[in-house]
């Protein structure tokens, strides 16, 4: 225990919960499949959204989506491997995809880029 008490230290950055998300499936499949994404750096993520509108900016209009619960999220992309859960995320880079002669085809989208919070 400090035996001493700083006024002007800020606090730590308080987790709050992030409420109802809306949470991007995979499309083409008579069940519901959350979507899941990778990290810059190759983790793998479960992703939400605050609004259907910053869905759609970032993922397109066509991404098709559910509402979940933060903690229904976490406990459904936990058991597969994706323990982070990424908020709002703004960036997403295109898929490079190559042809049997080597030549880059036109980019598809592919995973959001986690630059923002990840709670």
């Amino acid at each position: 225990m400090c035996l001493f008490q700083y006024d002007d230290d800020p606090e730590p950055e308080e987790r709050l919960p992030a409420g109802p998300l809306y949470v991007p499936v995979l499309p083409g499949r008579a069940e519901v499949v959350v979507r899941l994404f990778h990290t810059p750096l190759g983790a793998r993520t479960a992703v939400g959204f605050t609004s259907a509108e910053r869905l759609a900016a970032t993922l397109g209009a066509g991404q098709r989506w559910i509402r979940l619960s933060e903690s229904a999220l976490r406990a459904m992309a936990g058991p597969i491997g994706a323990s982070l859960l990424t908020v709002d995320p703004t960036l997403t880079a295109p898929a490079v995809t190559g042809t049997a002669t080597g030549s880059v085809t036109a980019p598809v989208p592919q995973t959001p880029d986690v630059a923002a919070r990840t709670v």
